[in-house]
């Protein structure tokens, strides 16, 4: 069992130290992937160094037709920044007067590549530029297109964009929170509540007026989107089937219709509540009403109290009367600051009757409580279905007079302008690569050479698992006490299992039996065995033993005669005659004993097998053992 164990134990050290091996593969192959990165810079126009950190950048450049694009590498000529005021707002914070600056990001720089960064806090910002020309909304796709990073996380603040409508009287420098926009779309969060707009501006064809539309909120979580000071694509696709998409980071989060996904609807209902209709006075909305032909039966008591002495109760033996619960603590001392002028006479401070540890209760007994069986409570009249019951009241229906349809609300004012107005409580909110263009394929590109470069750097720079770990026990030092407890478990199971045990003398004793088992059933012939195979075993085995002993006979029986023939010569020079007869005999019966000892060997009986190991393993000397030999023999 212990052998098992140890080659169990052996196992498992073997598979650690291939993972161990796998692990440590993996990770150069991440860094080959890395430093590999210069193939792939011939499509994307980034050249990659040696180091994961070290890259040179190069500004992305639009591969179709786009309608504006903004790296924010070289100068802001383009860009306005708004010189008027908020309207309704105090005066000293109702300029825009929020500063802006062009910098690289704080951490995972990726070196020449600079963005838009919102430096101020708790100030309105506005900045916007004219699209390189306008975007009609016909027969091709929208896309808008931008990077965020919220390097500080945010407590209260936008990052989103707005596509403004083309009119004659547009004037960048007048740009502020009501001037007319047809698509706002990004990332908005104040306290817990975490959004990604997109509304567009739809014109009213009765009216010519402007309502608001709003997408619903994605299924997904978007919090890790504000907090993890990371680089974030975030991407919107209208598409001219009045369908759209939007994507963070080139992955889906949300994807509805025009005409079904908008909060309010595009389209207004066909026909709406009669403002003028009105609820009739006898109107019965009640289902169930009190029977009015059910009387009190005459023994119903509404005044039996709901619970009674119970009258069966016995006080407990033991109780002490005259005890109270609490007594004065005899420790208790006056404190030497005391004054009874002004705090009174001193009093000890209740602690509990000692004596009533031991007894059942102390001071006044009083009889528990039960309910009350003839407790029944207010009578009231049973519910009975109301036989006048009307349903529910609502007004008429009529024609809407303000419907109308718009099988395509894609056909949307069409856009002239980009802008960022912003307030924030939280400063250093990154924007970059800006693109508006009408090929997906367009913007996959430009994301490629501009977020999928700050993503593999920031991948490259991403602390091990072991950093991590370290940060989070920082944060939360219980993680510690997890985190020994989890290496404690395994190497505690090592010893456990794989630490070799000392053998007891219980053992060493049963090894020594069964070693002593084995000995003594070689010698003997072993019983009758249902097993063929092994009897044929054991019979060679006896056959064996039986020739050595033979040979072993043959030799002592050699000697035997030798000697006896010696002893008859000296004995016959003495005149013994007799004796010579009687050696004579003995000589013959020792040879008809020893062809009766081949016969026998052949055969391997049991009863010359012991005669045998009785001749050899005795004390005896070779003539007693020949003359047993002779007496069986007679």
């Amino acid at each position: 069992m212990h052998f098992q164990w140890d080659w169990l134990c052996l196992g498992v050290l073997i598979i650690s130290s291939v993972t161990a091996e796998i692990e440590s593969e993996e990770t150069l192959d991440a860094d080959v992937e890395v430093e590999d990165f210069d193939k792939q810079s011939q499509e994307t126009d980034v050249e990659r160094e040696k180091s994961s950190l070290e890259v040179v950048y190069q500004t992305p450049k639009p591969t179709g037709e786009v309608y504006f694009t903004e790296t924010f590498d070289g100068v802001l000529a383009r860009w306005v920044l708004s010189k008027t005021k908020k309207d309704d707002v105090d005066d000293n914070t109702a300029k825009y007067d929020g500063r802006w600056e062009v910098e690289e990001l704080k951490e995972n720089t990726v070196p020449g590549d600079r963005g838009l960064v919102l430096k101020s806090v708790a100030k309105h910002h506005a900045i916007s530029a004219m699209l390189t020309k306008a975007f009609i909304f016909d027969n091709k796709p929208l896309i808008v297109q931008y990077e965020v990073n919220f390097q500080d996380g945010i407590d209260c603040g936008g990052a989103y964009i707005k596509l403004l409508s083309s009119s004659d009287d547009l004037n960048l420098e007048h740009f502020f929170d009501k001037t007319p926009y047809t698509i706002m779309f990004g990332p908005d969060k104040c306290g817990e509540d975490y959004k990604l707009h997109f509304i567009f501006r739809h014109k009213n064809p009765k009216t010519g007026e402007y309502d608001e539309k709003h997408a619903k909120r994605p299924d997904v979580d978007l919090k890790k989107f504000y907090l993890d000071k990371k680089t974030h694509l975030y991407t919107l696709v209208l598409k001219p089937d009045d369908t759209f998409e939007i994507l963070i980071d080139q992955s889906v989060v949300s994807k509805g219709s025009l005409l079904e996904d908008m909060v309010p609807p595009v389209n207004p209902p066909k026909e709406i509540d009669d403002p003028s209709d009105k609820k009739p006075e006898d109107w019965d909305e009640r289902p169930k009403i009190p029977d009015p032909y059910a009387v009190k039966p005459d023994d119903w008591d509404e005044d039996e109290p709901s619970k009674i002495e119970d009258p069966d109760a016995v006080k407990p033996e033991g109780w002490l009367d005259d005890e109270p619960q609490y007594v004065p603590d005899p420790n208790a001392e006056k404190p030497k600051d005391w004054d009874e002028e002004m705090d009174g006479e001193w009093e000890a401070p209740q602690i509990p009757n000692p004596k009533c540890e031991t007894a059942p209760g102390c001071g006044h007994w009083v009889r528990p409580m039960k309910n009350n069986p003839n407790y029944k409570g207010k009578w009231k009249a049973p519910m009975i279905d109301n036989p006048n019951y009307q349903g529910i009241w609502s007004p008429r229906k009529i024609p809407n007079p303000d419907y109308f349809e718009d099988p395509h609300p894609f056909e949307m004012t069409t856009v002239s302008a980009i802008g960022l107005e912003l307030w924030s409580m939280t400063s250093d909110i990154y924007f970059d690569n800006f693109i508006i263009c009408s090929e997906k394929e367009v913007a996959d590109r430009w994301a490629a050479d501009g977020w999928g470069l700050k993503k593999l750097v920031a991948s490259a720079n991403e602390p091990g698992m072991f950093s991590q770990l370290v940060t989070a026990a920082e944060d939360h030092p219980w993680l510690w006490v997890l985190y020994i407890l989890t290496l404690a478990l395994p190497v505690g199971l090592g010893v456990l299992f794989c630490w070799p045990v000392k053998k007891t003398d219980e053992d060493i004793d049963f090894q020594k039996m069964d070693i002593s088992k084995q000995i003594t059933k070689g010698k003997l012939k072993r019983e009758e065995l249902e097993d063929d195979e092994i009897e044929l075993e054991e019979e060679k085995d006896n056959e064996d033993t039986a020739e050595d002993e033979r040979r072993e006979m043959e030799e002592i029986k050699r000697e035997l005669i030798k000697k006896m023939c010696r002893e008859d010569s000296s004995e016959v020079v003495g005149g013994g005659g007799e004796d010579i007869d009687d050696d004579e005999e003995e000589n013959e019966v020792a040879d008809g004993s020893q062809e009766e000892g081949d016969k026998s060997n052949r055969s391997g009986s049991e009863d010359e097998m012991k005669e045998a190991d009785e001749s050899t393993g005795s004390g005896d000397d070779p003539l007693k053992s020949v003359r047993k030999r002779r007496v069986r023999k007679d």
